[in-house]
């Protein structure tokens, strides 16, 4: 029989690194000032000193664009690739598998591959417009259309690989796609620093304090620095006099990604252990959940999915949900860590700006959503308790000079109350009198009155299993009252229902065989007692 693991067991005095940091970081780069069309035909025309502000200009400037990224590929002699057909599907699904060899090959920083593709990026397009004095008159509308975008992939000191991606049409947007972790392992190298590399990210690490105290340097500044480098020595659409005047690049959040790893010295427990966090986690997608877990208000009109997903790419298993644009996976990093990520694709979401200066703002509420999951998960293993405990639940008790009923195991009320409590978000967010009492009149199927609820708190109160907080109408469990409820959901729900109907399908058939002979072993011995009833 294969041997049944706990999280709490496995984590405890088991971690051999435990560390946060950002993961993958994809930006905007965006121009301020040209993103209407009025601002099109000022920079047209008071800018570049043209009559009319026509369309045709924007071909100028992707021509010469283009002309200077063939020969920037030519002069340094940097290979390109150029992605058509059925290779541009597959450059959508993995980037970085097309310019591998490219990357392998590199000795020194720089750019290392250029590739060349053509992909739906939102641009402007001009029409012309009637005018009273029959000259013509051009205005301009930002659509998606498939147009020509170059992927300069280089080659940091500081974050090792990375790419910046520029459209060859007007505005010229801009992708900057980074890895925080590879910027740790490349600064922890340089500090000296002694590790072992688990992919995209640490196995171990001499000194873990310093290493969290490098990820946690990690920030705008560094993410501004490699751009700022990079930019004034790639092909650029814009010239030093666009620069001047204000046409250039600001920098804004497209994807964030934070992680939270805890690697385990028992690599031989862990794919066992997730895949018990992913059958007891099942629901993380639930609203209730995905609100406490993202510290977000969820109302009936909530523009959002809530579900939990379950993915298998070979033998490996994720779990996700989803809030809005945002998700959390969990998931087993190379048979030996558990990954939590967070995963900010809308900063809005959570309220924050998407300029690249709040993103302090999005890792700290990243860290605190990754550490949510984590007390979730341990709490949702951790409800054994001793006899002295559920003894003294199974009778009435006096507390404090006050008396209060028992919670007996079994009783349709008490259970209904202990399946409301499970729910592991109380552990994290607390709940008052109305939104538990919602939930055990679902379980109950009846009327539950508001009376009835406030006498089951006084019970759970007296008998340690809930506090309320101070001036406040909010209770929160005790360690106690966490293992209670759990235990008792999870003994009628998981042990005593599945016994109780294990002489039929879908029970084990090897199960059902063998309480067939002991139903049979009983009818003889009481036969031979000679106390069987008649018929």
């Amino acid at each position: 029989m294969a041997e049944v693991v706990n999280i709490n067991d496995v984590l405890d005095g088991h971690i051999v690194l435990d560390l946060e940091c950002l993961d993958r970081v994809y930006l905007n780069g965006y121009v301020p000032n040209l993103q209407v069309g009025g601002q099109v035909v000022t920079y047209l025309t008071e800018h570049l000193g043209n009559p009319l502000p026509s369309p045709a200009l924007f071909k100028q400037i992707g021509d010469r664009f283009r002309d200077a990224v063939r020969s920037f590929a030519e002069i340094n002699d940097i290979p390109v690739l150029r992605l058509k057909g059925p290779d541009r599907s597959r450059w959508d699904d993995g980037k970085v598998d097309h310019v591998r060899e490219c990357i392998d090959k590199a000795t020194e920083t720089g750019v290392v591959a250029i590739v060349v593709a053509q992909e739906v990026q939102k641009v402007f397009m001009g029409y012309t417009r009637p005018s009273l004095t029959g000259a013509p008159q051009f205005g301009f509308d930002k659509a998606d259309r498939r147009v020509t975008v170059s992927y300069f992939y280089i080659w940091d000191a500081a974050f090792g690989l990375g790419f910046i991606k520029i459209c060859s049409y007007f505005p010229y947007p801009a992708k900057i796609w980074l890895n925080g972790h590879e910027w740790a392992k490349c600064r922890a190298a340089a500090d000296g620093l002694r590790y072992t590399e688990l992919a995209n990210g640490f196995a171990t690490c001499d000194d873990p304090t310093q290493l969290q105290d490098t990820c946690d340097w990690l920030g705008p500044d560094n993410f501004q620095a490699f751009f700022d480098y990079w930019i004034s020595r790639i092909p650029c659409p814009f010239t030093p006099a666009d620069r001047e005047a204000g046409y250039w690049w600001r920098l804004a959040m497209r994807q964030v990604e934070l992680s939270r790893t805890i690697v385990l010295d028992s690599p031989r427990q862990a794919r066992a252990l997730f895949e018990a966090l992913v059958a007891d986690n099942i629901g993380i997608g639930r609203p209730a959940v995905v609100s406490v877990l993202f510290g977000r208000r969820v109302q009936r009109n909530t523009q959002s999915i809530f579900r939990s997903r379950v993915f298998t790419e070979g033998t490996q298993v994720r779990i996700d949900c989803i809030y809005k644009h945002c998700r959390v996976k969990l998931y087993l990093k190379e048979g030996r860590a558990l990954r939590i990520e967070t995963v900010v694709n809308d900063p809005g979401d959570l309220d924050i700006l998407k300029g690249l200066v709040h993103l302090p703002k999005v890792q700290r509420i990243a860290r605190q959503i990754n550490a949510r999951v984590l007390t979730m998960l341990c709490v949702g293993q951790n409800c054994a308790i001793e006899s002295a405990l559920f003894e003294r639940l199974s009778q009435p008790y006096v507390r404090e000079g006050q008396r209060t009923g028992a919670l007996r195991f079994g009783d349709s009320r008490v259970m209904a109350l202990a399946g409301a409590l499970c729910l592991t978000v109380h552990a994290v967010a607390g709940f008052s009198n109305r939104s538990l009492r919602v939930l055990v009149a679902g379980l109950l199927g009846t009327t539950y009155t508001s009376s009835q609820m406030t006498y089951d708190l006084r019970r759970l109160r007296l008998h340690g299993l809930i506090i309320r907080l101070p001036h406040s109408n909010t209770y929160v469990l005790t360690p106690e009252g966490i293992r209670v409820a759990l235990f008792y959901t999870k003994v009628h729900d998981r042990l005593l229902s599945p016994l109780l109907a294990a002489d039929q399908p879908p029970a084990p058939l090897a199960l059902r065989r063998a309480l067939r002979v002991v139903d049979q072993t009983l009818d003889s011995y009481i036969d031979h007692a000679r106390i069987r009833s008649a018929a």
